[in-house]
C-alpha cells in the first residue's frame, strides 16, 4: 500500500495529470477501473485564487473519486499557497504543484518545467503551500531540463526538506516533451535520495512495465498519463497483475465500443451534449486505436454533431475481422 502523509493508496498506481483529458468524466472510469489516486488536469493558481469560472469547472468530483488530488501550476509562492487553502476548502485530499509541464506559455511565466531551473523558488512554494493546509502537498517534476542536468535528486530533497509529502518523478527532461525514452535511473536516484514516496512516471505502459518500474527504481508507486488513453481498464490490469502475477485478458472491441458510449454519455451529462460531442473525438480515436475499421469508424464519429449520432456510429460499427494488433 502507498502512504501519502495520511492518506493510504491502494493499489499504489495514479492517474497522471493530463491537460485535457483527467476531468471528472475521465477520472471516475479510471477510479471504477481500480485505479488507486486520481488527480485533476493542472488549474492555474491565480485564476483560482480570482474566481474563474471555467478554472472552477475544473474541481468538480464526486465521492467515488476518492482519494482524488487537484494539480496547481504558479510561480508566486503567495498565490500557491492561497489556491492550496482553496482546494483544502473544497474538500481535495491532495495538493499536487506542476513542475514539469513543458509547454512554452507556462515555462514563459516561470511555471510548470521552469521551476527546475529555479530550485530556491520551487522549494519556496512547497513550503508555503505545506505551511498553510492540513492536506499532503506533492509535486511532479521532470529529470531535469535537458541533457546533462540531472536535476530531479537534489530538487526532490529540496522539497522533502520545504514539507512536501510525496514526489512523481518523469523520467524525461524538458526539452524531450513526451519524445524519446524515459530514463528510470534518475527515478532510482532520487528515490535513494528521500524518505518521502516517490512515484514512477514515463513509459509505464503495460502491467509489466509497472512491476518493473518498482523494482528496478524502488519507487513507492507508478503514475500512468497516456496509456490510459482509450484504456482505462490498464488500471485494474496493473493491480491485477501486481497482486497476482496475472492482469487478466484486455478489453474487447466490443467492450471498447461500449465504453466509448458510456464515456460519451456521462460527459454530456457533465458539460451539455454541444461541449461533449467535440471533447470526445479525441476520446473515440484512443479508444479503437490498433484495431481494424477504426480509421473509418473515427471519420463516422468526427462527422457526429448530436450525441445521438455519435452513439449511432459506435452501433454501426460491429465486429472487426481480425484481433487487436496492439500491445
Amino acid at each position: 500500500m502507498l502512504r501519502i502523509g495520511s492518506l493510504e493508496i491502494a493499489p499504489p498506481v495514479a492517474l497522471a495529470p493530463m491537460a485535457g483529458v483527467t476531468d471528472t468524466v475521465f477520472r471516475g472510469l479510471a477510479k471504477e477501473q481500480g485505479c488507486g489516486l486520481v488527480c485533476t488536469e493542472m488549474v492555474s493558481a491565480r485564476a483560482l485564487v480570482h474566481g474563474n469560472a471555467r478554472t472552477l469547472e475544473l474541481l468538480r468530483w464526486d465521492e467515488a473519486q476518492r482519494p482524488v488530488g487537484v494539480q496547481l501550476f504558479g510561480a508566486d509562492p503567495a498565490v500557491m499557497a492561497e489556491a492550496a487553502v482553496r482546494v483544502q476548502a473544497l474538500g481535495a485530499d491532495l495538493v499536487d504543484v506542476n513542475m514539469g509541464c513543458p509547454v512554452a506559455r507556462i515555462v514563459g511565466n516561470g511555471e510548470g518545467a521552469a521551476l527546475l531551473r529555479d530550485p530556491q523558488r520551487a522549494a519556496s512554494i512547497v513550503r508555503a503551500m505545506a505551511g498553510a493546509v492540513d492536506i499532503p502537498v506533492t509535486a511532479k517534476l521532470r529529470r531535469g531540463w535537458s541533457a546533462g542536468e540531472e536535476t530531479a535528486p537534489e530538487l526532490a530533497e529540496r522539497l522533502e526538506d520545504a514539507g512536501a509529502a510525496g514526489l512523481t518523478i518523469h523520467g524525461r527532461y524538458r526539452s524531450q516533451g513526451y519524445a524519446g525514452q524515459a530514463d528510470w535511473g534518475v527515478i532510482r536516484h532520487a528515490v535513494r535520495r528521500v524518505d518521502i514516496p516517490v512515484l514512477g512516471n514515463g513509459d509505464v505502459r503495460t502491467p509489466p512495465d509497472a512491476r518493473r518500474m518498482l523494482e528496478e527504481t524502488g519507487c513507492a508507486g507508478v503514475a500512468v498519463g497516456r496509456a490510459a488513453l482509450g484504456d482505462p481498464w490498464i488500471f485494474r490490469r496493473i493491480a491485477n497483475f501486481l497482486e497476482r502475477g496475472d492482469s487478466g485478458p484486455e478489453a474487447t472491441w466490443e467492450e471498447r465500443l461500449a465504453m466509448a458510449a458510456r464515456h460519451a454519455r456521462l460527459l454530456a451529462a457533465a458539460v451539455g451534449e454541444e461541449h461533449a460531442v467535440p471533447r470526445m473525438r479525441k476520446h473515440v480515436a484512443w479508444y479503437l486505436r490498433g484495431w481494424p475499421g477504426a480509421a473509418q469508424l473515427r471519420r463516422r464519429a468526427f462527422e457526429a454533431r448530436t450525441l445521438t449520432e455519435l452513439e449511432e456510429a459506435l452501433r454501426r460499427a460491429g465486429q472487426p475481422q481480425a484481433t487487436c494488433a496492439e500491445g
